[in-house]
């Protein structure tokens, strides 16, 4: 027997409202369905239809879909592969796909939105977008090999459309935007490296290889810490269920996360 009052659709488009979301904004989304917590009918879809709800035809929602499964076997840590398998592994990776390959710890809420009709991938094969609106195919379409989450990049466009970051049951630790502010920024320890994926080519499947940065995610949670400190009027705190969720400025939180990332490090 279901005893509590169930997350209703009306419930979650009133919170977004409540939380600052309006119509005709153009919206990165980090979520986690468990932590809004009750029972929402219909699940990951109400979520999703609920905010696209409030965003209207006018604006555009995107996620990320990043596919760590698709980099080099070298470089895995967490477990870490024995050496004699590497081959092995790569051989076996299907080249990535942007209509079927899994995204890889994004949550149910982007698995389920990247197969939503009208929802576009980007092609990159490790740090991919997806999204739906005015914006998507614009967003979507060439997004550079090298340095994807620099200046050819969805998130590129998000800034430079004045866009916003949704955090939904999320922490600044996976605020994707924030490397987009390490590759604008002059840090110390900044250095280029190379990274390989499976892709299709006319000749078939190929590992190639590009460039990228060594990114580091270990003091977001400072930078969004102090972000939120300093500069209070370019985020808003609200609930979604029993969730925390924020709704700040893309291009506020990149400016600030560079002069900090310059002062910092």
């Amino acid at each position: 027997m279901i005893s509590e009052r169930p997350i209703s659709f009306d419930q979650l488009t009133a919170e977004f409202r409540a939380l600052g979301v309006t119509a005709g904004m153009n919206i990165l989304l980090h979520s986690s369905l468990k932590s809004i917590g009750g029972w929402i009918p219909g699940g990951a879809e109400t979520v999703i239809l609920a905010l696209e709800h409030v965003l209207g035809e006018e604006g555009t929602l995107m996620v990320p879909t990043q596919t760590s499964q698709l980099t080099h076997p070298k470089l895995w840590k967490y477990p870490p592969a024995d050496p004699k398998w590497w081959d092995l592994i790569c051989e076996s990776t299907p080249a990535y796909d942007p209509d079927f390959t899994v995204p890889t710890g994004m949550g149910v809420i982007v698995e389920t939105f990247r197969k939503q009709r009208g929802v576009i991938r980007s092609s990159h094969p490790h740090v991919s977008f997806a999204a739906r609106g005015p914006y998507a195919r614009e967003w979507m379409a060439d997004h550079g090999l090298d340095y994807g989450l620099g200046s050819d990049s969805p998130l590129q466009k998000l800034y430079d459309a004045d866009g916003h970051v949704l955090m939904l049951g999320t922490d600044y630790l996976t605020n994707t935007s924030i490397h987009l502010a390490e590759f604008m920024a002059d840090w110390n320890g900044k250095k280029q490296i190379e990274m390989n994926a499976p892709v299709m080519t006319e000749s078939g499947k190929q590992w190639i290889t590009f460039k990228d940065l060594n990114f580091d995610s270990d003091d977001f949670d400072r930078i969004g810490s102090d972000f939120e400190e300093d500069c209070p009027h370019l985020w808003k705190q609200g609930k979604m269920g029993q969730a925390d969720a924020r709704l700040l400025s893309q291009q506020g939180l990149v400016d600030y996360a560079v002069g900090w990332l310059e002062t910092h490090r």
